[in-house]
């Protein structure tokens, strides 16, 4: 049992002044040091080794004031203090994702379909039926990332033939994680790709026997192509764009997360695209607290982009919700590689070195810390000699430098990056493409792709975050089960127990950890007297459920600096409503964003079960898309799709 100390009353006592000092703090009568909360018979994971379990909690003034025995906290309480019985339920520190676009993301969330969590091809096939059927022109249906398709029951992906029967004549944008678009006739119509449309430099336009586009765009291994074609779409006007963002960021505290670190993005431009997160900071109205990095838009002007940039912003300007973190990921183009495993590894140009030395070696005159994307060992290899030259002339010590990705890096490299002091933050890309790199590279190079738990012990700082929301789902329990079970969404098991992690030491990827990265340590990450009050009680508990449903939890109650961010269940009343999505059109309204799994609470995925389809048929094919198509009454699983299997043959 954990009793407070004196300096623990020591310290709510000088957060409740704290509190007290600050401008349009409401004041307790017959009180000014008691807490603002309280929260009882909770089970408490704090990540703090001095007091693991405390029995409450006590916040004041936005931070927790008190962690410990449950008598002597009740007993701060005051006439305004709010008492929450947390009914038993497992409590956890706010999580942090540490590679995240979520600024992109907001600003695109309520024209998004997600098909995250969705597990058969049939059901999204359903939800893109519908969502066509509730869109005006000449907006897009678009399904932008964050699924695979090997999370599906039928292993594949949708047809063109499927998208143009669903949808002939609404324009359609599906986005398979790093390496292929899909387009219906519609949307070829729109962005106008014809037989005369030359092929991207590493993209390819696919077309058919007369060399007309089909509407398959494939990175062979640059994703530009996807990302520029995806760019001619409609956008949300500015207001909207911010209900999207506040909306997305509350999709994310539904699932715990109240901190992350946005790495950019291509396509976001500082500081134009920054605008609606902070005109959101000004407003009050961030739920989650945000450290972003700046990435360089420009080929061949990046060191002009960070000259620029450095007379504008320093690392650390802002406050506990809204930061600058530095540079990255994108540093120079030479020097990003794609982590698209259906290709061969990319070969860095030979003018990598040139074009990185300058912006390193700026960047850290100029005390920047800075991320770059890196897939492969080559890439890092090349990278770290940049870096160690740079280090010889100006000391990188104490600069949070770090590398995001390395599946594939070794023990050498690992060691280099220890002993110069940096990290590596690692995503779960391979719970959505472990299949796509075993085919290619083998399940013993799979084994250790990446080596977290070599990195660890090699006391390189490591943290983990998702890279959502294209190439993987933002669900970070994904990845803490990713993390757990060393399986991707499709089953396969990729590591052996030496690389998997417990769940505690998963955690703190996702917690302690990750504040090196944001160069916070110390002010969150934990439930610990003095740091920020941020913290998420679970649906199911994380310790204690079996491994294949780690992927499940979400947050009953996610709370940011003490305030409730999002509520559910028996909590659901402690958040603020928020405004419907806009546009009233918006596929977030019915469908929200990640997906339940079947056989879990919400709306049931039938469709592959109901009809067998989870396998091939030789005899009829399913067609579910062209059935969807129609005005049969495809809905009622029961009697249309047949008690003795798939009935859709017959259209």
């Amino acid at each position: 049992m954990s009793r407070l100390t004196r300096r623990d009353l020591g310290l709510a006592t000088l957060a409740g002044a704290a509190m007290l000092a600050r401008p349009g703090t409401l004041r307790a009568e017959g009180s000014s040091m008691s807490p603002s909360l309280i929260l009882v018979n909770g089970r408490f994971s704090t990540l703090d080794p001095e007091n693991p379990n405390p029995q409450a909690v006590a916040i004041t003034g936005g931070k927790f004031s008190a962690v410990g025995d449950e008598r002597e906290i009740r007993a701060l309480a005051g006439p305004q203090t709010r008492v929450i019985d947390l009914r038993g339920r497992r409590v956890i520190p706010g999580l942090i994702d540490s590679h995240m676009h979520i600024i992109r993301g907001g600003l695109n969330y309520n024209m998004e379909l997600r098909w995250d969590g969705v597990r058969s091809l049939a059901d999204a096939l359903r939800m893109l039926k519908e969502q066509v059927d509730r869109t005006p022109a000449p907006q897009w249906v678009r399904v932008v990332g964050g699924f695979t398709q090997h999370q599906f029951a039928e292993k594949r992906l949708p047809t063109l033939d499927e998208l143009n029967a669903i949808a002939p004549d609404t324009p359609v944008f599906i986005l398979h994680l790093y390496d292929r678009a899909l387009l219906n006739a519609a949307a070829l119509r729109v962005v106008g790709y014809t037989k005369d449309t030359p092929n991207p430099p590493g993209g390819e336009i696919v077309r058919d026997a007369n060399g007309n586009p089909t509407g398959l765009l494939v990175a062979r291994p640059n994703a530009t192509i996807l990302y520029s074609t995806l760019a001619k779409g409609p956008k949300l006007p500015p207001e909207y764009q911010k209900n999207s963002t506040r909306h997305f960021m509350r999709e994310v505290n539904r699932l715990g997360v109240t901190g992350v670190i946005d790495a950019g993005g291509g396509f976001q431009n500082y500081p134009d695209d920054y605008k609606i997160v902070e005109e959101l900071h000004a407003q009050g109205q961030l739920t989650v607290r945000l450290a972003y990095n700046l990435f360089t838009q420009k080929p061949k002007a990046e060191l002009a982009d960070f000259k620029t940039w450095a007379t504008q912003v320093t690392p650390g300007q802002g406050d506990d919700t809204y930061r600058h973190n530095g540079a990255g990921e994108m540093l120079v183009y030479s020097a990003a590689d794609f982590e698209d495993f259906k290709v061969e590894r990319p070969d860095m140009p030979p003018t990598m070195e040139a074009e990185l030395e300058p912006v390193v070696r700026l960047l850290a005159q100029n005390r920047w810390p800075w991320r770059l994307h890196a897939t492969y060992n080559e890439t890092i290899t090349r990278a770290l000699d940049i870096f160690e030259k740079v280090n010889r002339e100006v000391p990188l010590a104490g600069l949070n430098w770090f590398f995001d990705h390395a599946e594939t890096i070794d023990d050498r490299n690992i060691d280099r990056i220890a002993k110069l002091g940096g990290g590596i933050a690692v995503q779960h890309r391979m719970a959505f493409q472990g299949e796509d790199f075993v085919a290619r590279y083998g399940n013993r190079a799979a084994e250790r792709s990446p080596p977290i738990k070599r990195m660890l012990e090699a006391g390189v700082k490591v943290g983990a975050g998702t890279d959502a929301t294209r190439v993987a789902s933002y669900n970070p329990w994904v990845s803490l089960s990713w993390l757990v079970t060393g399986k991707t969404l499709g089953g396969l098991a990729l590591y052996p127990a030496a690389n998997r992690l417990d769940r505690e030491a998963a955690l703190r990827l996702w917690t302690l950890e990750n504040t090196w990265f944001s160069t916070e340590v110390a002010k969150k990450g934990q439930i610990k007297v003095g740091q920020l009050a941020d913290l998420a009680v679970l649906s199911d508990d994380y310790f204690a459920v079996p491994e294949d449903e780690i992927q499940d939890i979400t947050s009953v109650l996610t709370l940011l600096g003490g305030e409730p961010v999002y509520s559910d269940g028996e909590f659901k009343d402690l958040a603020p409503a928020l405004p419907p999505p806009m546009p009233d059109w918006s596929p977030v309204r019915p469908y929200g964003g990640y997906q339940k799994r079947a056989g879990k609470p919400g709306r049931p995925q039938a469709f592959a079960a109901a009809c067998g389809c989870a396998k091939a048929c030789g005899v009829h094919g399913h067609g579910h898309a062209a059935v969807l198509a129609t005005a049969a009454p495809a809905a009622d699983e029961a009697s249309f799709w047949g008690a003795l299997g798939c009935s859709c043959w017959a259209f």
